[in-house]
């Protein structure tokens, strides 16, 4: 007994190397193959070294020749469904495969690739391809992003070139009349020159504040900023203007002592609302009215709110208002108010870098725009 058990392990285990051997060529040789080949031939290897183990055992130990059938159709049975089962697997692996592989080709692009069933492929894959598929929008998005920035640019110098060709055309023909001595008011030419130079320099100024606002934000100190003290010191600030350009300036805030304290930063949050306000005194007819006002939402929001008489904006124009350069004129004729189209493109940027939204809607003759920024938090 000892010695057929002897006789029947060392059969099993010689068969067993000799066809572990023959896998392990035929895996080598078929190693460039589709995943699909190899797995077959992985499942086959050993299926066929207990095919050979079995049949040899069967021979050793004299069994009749019908239980040897048995066996043998027994296994043979098992080794065809091993073999389904291994062709359906390496079918899976290698659709999935396919399709990771055609997503990775198609990141960044605004290509929609086809969904595949979420059972058809292992669940690794399956979360692979949505990974990927995920990143493919981001990717694509950011592209899209990318290029709207680029069109954005574009425009940018387009605008600020004929911004600044013009009064730089100006200059160029009060210092040729003041040089050829041909300019009788000579103290009314420096004025229109120095009035041109301020009109510049404030292009220039928008220029930089908003290339700051458009770069890695800086780390700053903020403080507490109470939006009811900082509208009423943008009110009495443009109030010399509201009253030159015939315009009423009003200031709503609550009755309460509530402060409105937002966290950031004074001076630009002073210069948004400044912007929002002059550019409601320059839009506002004679006659009209302007309020600038501040309160407290259901959430704790801050909003401020600047409303005007400008008589609405166009309803295709509405999503451009923030856009760097719009004004809202074809023409593009500067004034000595008017900017370069800069000064809603800086507000939005302070407000965004505040955590807040700004945002504009039009009201019964005219337009208002609304900035809500979250309060000071409190810590207990």
């Amino acid at each position: 007994m000892n010695k057929d058990m002897f006789t029947i392990f060392a059969l099993t285990t010689l068969w067993t190397l000799v066809v572990a051997a023959i896998g392990a060529a035929a895996l080598w040789q078929f190693r460039r193959r589709s995943l699909r080949v190899t797995l077959i031939v992985a499942g086959l290897a050993p299926m066929a070294a207990a095919l050979a183990a079995v049949l040899q055992s069967v021979r050793a130990m004299f069994i009749s020749e019908h239980d040897s059938w048995v066996v043998l159709w027994t296994l043979a049975f098992a080794a065809l469904l091993g073999l389904a089962m291994t062709v359906l697997l390496g079918h899976w692996i290698s659709t999935g495969s396919r399709d990771v592989g055609r997503r990775l080709r198609q990141l960044g692009t605004s290509y929609e690739a086809p969904e595949i069933a979420t059972g058809a492929v292992p669940a690794e894959l399956a979360d692979l391809t949505n990974e990927l598929e995920m990143t493919r929008k981001k990717l694509a998005a950011s592209h899209e992003r990318e290029r709207a920035l680029e069109s954005s640019r574009r425009e940018l110098v387009a605008f600020m070139s004929h911004d600044l060709r013009t009064p730089l055309a100006g200059l160029r023909a009060v210092s040729e009349g003041l040089e050829d001595d041909v300019i009788d008011d000579v103290p009314g030419a420096l004025r229109q020159m120095r009035s041109t130079v301020d009109r510049m320099t404030g292009l220039v100024d928008d220029l930089f504040e908003l290339s700051r606002l458009s770069a890695a934000p800086l780390p700053r100190r903020r403080s507490a900023v109470s939006l009811r003290e900082l509208a009423e010191d943008v009110a009495g600030e443009n109030n010399e203007h509201a009253r030159a350009s015939g315009v009423c300036l009003k200031v709503s805030t609550p009755t309460d002592d509530d402060r409105l304290a937002v966290q950031g930063d004074p001076d630009e949050l002073t210069r948004a609302v400044t912007n929002l306000v002059g550019n409601a005194i320059r839009h506002t007819e004679r006659g009209g009215t302007v309020t600038l006002s501040v309160d407290r939402e259901s959430d704790g929001r801050v909003r401020l709110a600047v409303t005007d008489g400008c008589g609405g904006i166009p309803a295709d124009d509405l999503e451009r208002v923030f856009d760097v350069g719009w004004r809202g004129d074809e023409q593009r004729t500067p004034d000595a108010a008017g900017g370069g189209g800069l000064g809603l493109a800086i507000a939005r940027g302070v407000v965004e870098s505040h955590d807040g939204k700004i945002a504009v809607s039009n009201i019964d003759g005219g337009c208002a725009f609304q900035i809500d920024l979250p309060p000071v938090a409190t810590h207990n």
